[in-house]
Formats: C-alpha cells, sequence, structure tokens
C-alpha cells in the first residue's frame, strides 16, 4: 500500500464572514481557498459562514473539495443573550458536547467533531461590534476537545473588544495552535495568549488588479452601514472631498464593496456628478479591481485601501468608526501603504495625495511573512 493509500485526506474546517457579499470577505476566503488547491488539492474543506448558499456560488471551483455550512454562525447568533459575550460562549461550548441542546444543528456539531484542522480566518468579527461571535471561538474550542483538531486564527481583528470580555477571549484563544491578528493592537490583548501580529490574510496572495486602459484618476468607495454618520452627512463629506480637489466628474470612478451598502452616498451625489461611473460589487468580483498605480482613491473600506496601494495607487482613508476602523486603516499605515487618514466627521480638506503605494519589496515581505503562517497552520499532517 502507497503513503498516499494510507493517509486519509485531511479534514479542514474554515470559518468566516462569507456570503453577504461583502467584497473583503469574499476575497479573505478566497484567499485561503486558492491557496488550499495549491497545497492540499486532496482535502475535504468546509466553510462555515453566515450565509453558505451565497458563499458556495461565489466561491465555486476554488477549491475542488469545498463544501459550506453555517453550524457554528448559526448557533453563535442563536445563543441568548446574544450581547452577552460570556453567555454566547458557555452555550456554544456546552452544545458541541450535547448537540440535543441545538437538534436542527446537530448533523453539523457532528461533522465539526470529525475535523483535522479548524481554522477561524481573517477579518474584523470577533469585537465589541459583534459580541455573539466569540460563539466562533467557543465552538472551535469545543471541536477541539472532541477531535483534538489543530486550531488556527489567522489575520484577525479583535479591536475594540466587548466589554468585560478580555479574560474569556484570553482563555479561548489560549487552546488556539496559531494566533496571529492583522495589528499591533489586537495582538497586544491577546500577547499573554501567544498572540502575535503580522498583517491582513489577503496578503498572502493579493490579486492581480483588473487591466483597464481607460480606469479614471480618482475612485471612491464609501460606505453607509457603520458610524454615527447617516448617508446625507457622509455625501457632504465626499462632496467636499472632491469640489476641494476640483475633481471633473469625468476622471471619477465610484466603487462597491458592498451591494447597495456603498451604493447610497453615490445616489445621493451623482446628480451633481453626472460623467461618473459607477462599478457595481458584481463587477468588481467578477473582474477584479480597476486599480493603477497612477490614481487617487478616498475608501472607507479597508480592503479597496489594501488593494489599491498594493496596485501603487496613493489615498486616503476615510474613517468611519474611529474605534474600529482607526485600527484597521492604521494597520496598512504603519505597514507602509503610504496613505493618510482622516476622521469622517470631519471638515478638514488633505492636499491631493503625491506620493503612496506599496513598495514591491513590502509586498513580497508581507507575503512571505503571511506564508509563514500558512505553513504553520497547514504544513504539519
Amino acid at each position: 500500500m502507497s503513503r498516499a493509500d494510507s493517509v486519509p485526506p485531511r479534514r479542514i474546517y474554515l470559518i468566516g464572514p462569507t456570503g453577504l457579499p461583502n467584497f473583503g470577505d469574499e476575497l479573505l476566503a478566497a484567499t485561503w481557498l486558492r491557496y488550499l488547491a495549491r497545497v492540499a488539492p486532496e482535502a475535504e474543506v468546509w466553510l462555515d459562514c453566515h450565509t453558505p448558499g451565497t458563499a458556495q456560488v461565489m466561491l465555486a471551483g476554488l477549491h475542488p473539495n469545498l463544501r459550506c455550512t453555517n453550524t457554528l454562525w448559526r448557533l453563535s447568533t442563536e445563543a441568548a443573550p446574544s450581547d452577552d459575550p460570556w453567555q454566547v460562549a458557555a452555550w456554544v461550548r456546552k452544545v458541541l458536547h450535547d448537540p440535543g441542546m441545538a437538534p436542527r444543528c446537530h448533523p453539523g456539531v457532528e461533522l465539526l467533531g470529525q475535523m483535522d484542522v479548524v481554522h477561524i480566518i481573517g477579518g474584523g468579527y470577533v469585537n465589541a461590534l459583534w459580541p455573539q461571535h466569540v460563539g466562533l471561538l467557543a465552538g472551535t474550542v469545543a471541536a477541539r476537545e472532541r477531535s483534538g483538531a489543530r486550531l488556527a486564527l489567522t489575520g484577525q481583528g479583535f479591536v475594540p473588544h466587548a466589554p468585560g470580555s478580555e479574560e474569556l477571549l484570553h482563555a479561548l484563544v489560549a487552546h488556539f495552535d496559531v494566533v496571529d491578528t492583522r495589528d499591533e493592537p489586537s495582538a497586544a490583548l491577546l500577547a499573554s495568549a501567544g498572540a502575535e501580529a503580522t498583517c491582513d490574510d489577503v496578503f498572502l496572495d493579493v490579486p492581480t488588479p483588473e487591466q483597464h486602459d481607460k480606469a479614471r484618476r480618482f475612485m471612491v468607495c464609501v460606505q453607509s452601514d457603520m458610524g454615527a454618520l447617516e448617508p446625507p452627512a457622509l455625501a457632504g463629506r465626499v462632496l467636499g472631498l472632491l469640489r476641494g480637489w476640483e475633481v471633473k466628474s469625468s476622471e471619477l470612478t465610484f466603487v462597491e464593496a458592498i451591494p447597495r451598502v456603498d451604493r447610497a452616498v453615490y445616489d445621493l451625489i451623482a446628480a451633481e456628478l453626472p460623467d461618473a461611473e459607477f462599478v457595481p460589487m458584481s463587477a468588481l468580483w467578477r473582474r477584479g479591481i480597476p486599480a493603477a498605480a497612477d490614481q487617487v482613491w478616498i475608501s472607507t473600506c479597508f480592503h479597496l485601501h489594501l488593494l489599491a496601494a498594493a496596485a501603487g495607487a496613493r489615498g486616503v482613508a476615510v474613517s468611519v468608526s474611529p474605534d474600529y476602523y482607526d485600527t484597521k486603516h492604521g494597520s496598512l499605515i504603519r505597514l507602509g501603504s503610504g496613505w493618510s487618514m482622516i476622521d469622517a466627521a470631519g471638515t478638514d480638506v488633505p492636499a491631493v495625495p503625491e506620493t503612496g503605494g506599496f513598495s514591491a519589496d513590502t509586498l513580497d515581505m508581507l507575503a512571505t511573512m503571511k506564508g509563514i503562517v500558512a505553513e504553520h497552520v497547514y504544513g504539519d499532517r
């Protein structure tokens, strides 16, 4: 019998906020699926996400053995009270050992208890904004107690953490074999549990931008789903920046990273910008980001900041939520994106950026750094 016949394929369980859709969240899942297609094409890969049907369609073909489910996401969001991370974590852990407590999730719980690797992929979704998502950590730890699976957290953003949850996070994260964050404040929060800061998971394999001969010079992506500002206030902020920079609508493109959410501001000011172009998320996902080195970006979206800067574009990151997005955008600026950051609620109009974008050497270094993390997760049988 050959070694290939004697060693069964690994069973890998990814967990992420996939399927909304949200360009960044889908991209994070796609990054790991492409990686696993290279290093473990024979593996059985499950993706546990909140919207598995959409995820299965959007990510189809990226790994030959991909299947999607929603077991841990459902357990985490159905736990009560959902705003108390301690109660959520305790209930989810109990369910993993007694699936009869949540009989509709029983098949998924049994499946999760048979995995070789359970990997919570990157993003900023286990924090004070969504305290119920600590159930993802708790369920993962309980899965290990059943199967002995290798546990990994990569590219995580835990800041700001839910009040009173610091010790709970420490206790849960201490069970993981790999604890990797995308920003230094998150690593500092969990340093005693072995957390180390590298970078966002997308740096593992930054996709090539869309080749577009007529890409416009100014690019805008502004969301309307977070922070205290309503769409009219955000529209005024964006219009003020464009007016201050004397941008012509014929050289302007709006990009949508979350369907409808990132269109609200554009719809309010489209009449003032009659020649502006709009690229929906569906086209962005199908064709890739239309980024180029000679562009100037205005973006509230973290992953468009990352991808545009990786293409050499300069830009301004607009923080719509200081306690959340300052850390996110700040992590890219500290790594060398060359962008500046302004408060969405402010009135300042900075000068048009003249320099910016990640250097090729920096991108190579970040890819190597994240590749080492990936090797720690998947390199050992």
